[in-house]
Order: C-alpha cells, then structure tokens, then sequence
C-alpha cells in the first residue's frame, strides 16, 4: 500500500472550516488506498499570540518554559483534524512530537532532529488510515519537549520521509516556488522544478517558501520534495537535485528578507578577546549570522553582521553579559534593514551578474551597505522602504 508524507502549514489549517476541507480531501486520497502521514503546523498565528502573551509577561523567559509552551499550538492542529476525520469515518491518530518518537539534541528552541522511531507507525497502520504528526516539536534524551526553530514543521515532514522512505509533499499558500514573491512582483515566473541547491540558497536567504534544514535533508536522503498550494489542481514544484536540470539560468530567483537584524559592535581596543567570546557565546547559543565584516585599527574594532530578528532577544542577553567584561562595548541592533539577494546556479559559469546587480541598484539611487557572495548568489543590505522597489527592479532585470 502506497504511503505518503504530507505537510499543511498554518495558514492551511488557520480555521475550522480549512481543516475539515483538508479532512475531506485526505478521506479522497485514503479510499485511494493511501497511507497518509500528516504533519501540521499551528493554526494561523496561534504561534506569534502565544510569544506575545509571554511578552506580557517578561523579556527573558525560561526557553525550557518557552518550548513547552509552544508546542502546544501544533498539538491543537492534531487534535482538530484527528477528531474531524474520525467524524468522515476515516481512523486517524493524533500524535504529538514526543509520542512519534522524535527525538532531538541542541538548544530548546532550535533543536535538531537526532532520531526518528518508526516501529511505531508500523503498528497504527495496522487500525488507522491517516496518523496526524505535530510538527515543529520534538524531546531530548531528558524527555524535555523541545522545539525545531521557525519552519520547523517542514523540517519534521522531511524527516519522517526520510525514516518512512517516502516522498514528501508541503502543501502551503502559494502554487509551488517563484522567482520571488508574487506579491511583491505579480509577474513572478513559476518554476517546474528548481535544484535543491538553489532551493537551500532561496529559504537561507530570506524567500520564506521552505525551511532550509527540511530540503538539505531532502537532499541528503534523496527525497522527492512537491511543493503546492494546499486543495489546489494547480500543478506545483518539484525540487531536485542538480543533474535533473537541464540547464540552468543565470538567475533563477531573487529573495527579500526583512526578518533580520543588523548588529554593529564596537569596542576601543585590538578586539581579539572580545571576537573570540563573541562567537563563543553565539555558537553556544546556535544563532547562525550572515554578512559579517570586520574593521580592526589601532583604535577601535567594529564588528557587523546579520541575523534573523527571531534572535534579537537570545543576542541581547549575549551582549549584556559581555558588557558586563567590556566596559566600553557598545552595541546597536537595527531592524530597519532588509537583505536583498539574487540566486542561480547558472552564476558559476556566466560573468557579469554582480555587475548588473550592483548597477542596477545604483541607477535607481539604491544604497547597498554590506554586501556577500556565494557560488550562486549576491547579497546586499539595503533600506527596508527600498525593499520591494529593488526586488521589481531586479526581477525585470533578469526577466524573472
């Protein structure tokens, strides 16, 4: 019997009357024949409220504390589509991080998936059609729940297909990926198929259609990954790996990611101390940085890089604590930037692209502040407000 994975994301499931739309649509592939494990997200912004009444309450709270806490949105999902489809007669099984076996190892908030047990699904389809899986969520080798970071629920239905050895399909609210956002640019091309590699640069750059730690698994484990919009006949994408691309474009995509923070750190001395607790402390705290420059003289060091405004809170604990050593440290974060990219295979073997970039920004009057590169992509830190103009502008510059 064919077994599948399938994840619907929150703005899939954001009401009641989506989810038993979702149920009816699983009752059709199940009297196909089908096996479904189902991962879900939580409803809507169920996640965003649950931080916002925590903010009520303090700015430093425990992330133990904070990971039980959240899980519990997800474990809502389950509950309502498990007792829904059990209503259209279709046995299904409700399953939170935990009881799926899910274990992982890291920081509360951004754990990894370690191990996944599988006897257990074995067994539930022996009585059930669909098993209902909580994304998002796991437990360590403490059996404290724990949490997989932002995107994470794309991250479990990969990995449950990867233990499963199965395909796996992400349903979201988007028909597949696009040069950019269609909302910023409604010319927006559809890709077909898209490589795993520019897949992985896209979601790290800000794109925001897939968690990037779900598609590196994905091409890790050889996984077939269809990426649609949810109960649309609309045909989506396919992600593969590299050789399924006949040829690659220059540019195949261009990513906008207002949901970073620009650090500046300063501090009158050499610096080498302090760079070193620097990036103790942000390894310690798994917060991953981009767009890092350093100027060093003999009077100050200053130090700048990105990083997701998700981790704004986690970064002013660091920096407290090593003002604490470092008098004369002073620190500004900014959220009033945004990270601009463009993104191709096709870069390796085509000269020319950063150039275009860059005039192109220049030409419209565009400050860039920071800028780095990949094999397959160029970055730049731009004025939020200029965001979305340089993203229209750059996709009709490489006709995306």
């Amino acid at each position: 019997m064919k077994r599948s994975v399938l994840k619907f994301g929150g703005s899939s499931v954001s009401d009641l009357s989506k989810i038993k739309e979702i149920a009816l649509y699983l009752k059709e592939r199940t009297d196909q024949g089908e096996e479904l494990v189902v991962v879900v997200s939580a409803m809507g912004k169920t996640t965003d409220d649950l931080l916002r009444n925590v903010g009520q309450i303090t700015s430093k709270p425990n992330d133990q504390d904070l990971a039980m806490l959240l899980t519990t949105g997800e474990q809502q999902t389950i509950s309502y589509l498990s007792i829904t489809l059990n209503d259209l007669a279709v046995k299904a099984k409700p399953l939170t991080g935990y009881q799926a076996g899910i274990e992982t190892i890291g920081h509360h908030l951004k754990s990894k998936i370690s191990s996944i047990k599988t006897d257990l699904f074995d067994q539930l389809f022996e009585t059930n059609r669909v098993v209902i899986v909580a994304g998002f969520q796991g437990f360590n080798k403490e059996g404290e729940l724990t949490t997989l970071g932002r995107g994470g629920s794309d991250t479990t239905a990969v990995a449950l297909a990867a233990a499963l050895k199965t395909t796996c399909e992400i349903y979201i609210d988007v028909t597949g990926v696009y040069s950019t956002d269609p909302r910023i640019f409604p010319k927006a091309k559809r890709w077909d198929k898209i490589s795993y590699e520019e897949m992985m640069e896209m979601s790290a750059l800000g794109a925001g259609v897939l968690e990037t730690r779900s598609v590196e698994l994905a091409n890790n484990n050889g996984i077939k990954l269809y990426l649609a919009k949810t109960l649309s006949k609309e045909k989506g994408t396919w992600i593969v790996p590299n050789e399924q691309i006949l040829e690659h474009k220059a540019v195949t995509g261009v990513a906008l990611d207002k949901n970073m923070a620009h650090v500046t750190l300063t501090d009158p001395s050499n610096g080498a101390q302090l760079l070193n607790d620097i990036f103790v402390e942000l390894e310690k705290e798994e917060i991953n940085i981009d767009m890092i420059s350093q100027i060093r003289n003999q009077d100050v060091m200053q130090l700048s890089f990105t990083a997701k405004d998700s981790d704004e809170r986690q970064l002013v604990q660091i920096f407290d604590q090593l003002k604490g050593h470092y008098h004369d440290l002073t620190v500004s974060i900014v959220d009033h930037y945004a990270k601009i990219s463009v993104i191709g295979a096709g870069m390796r073997d085509m000269s020319g692209v950063a150039s275009q970039i860059f005039r192109t920004l220049i030409e419209s009057d565009i400050t860039y502040y920071q800028v780095t590169t990949s094999e397959i992509s160029v970055s730049c830190v731009i004025d939020e407000t200029n965001g979305e103009k340089a993203t229209k502008l750059l996709c009709e510059k490489f006709d995306l």
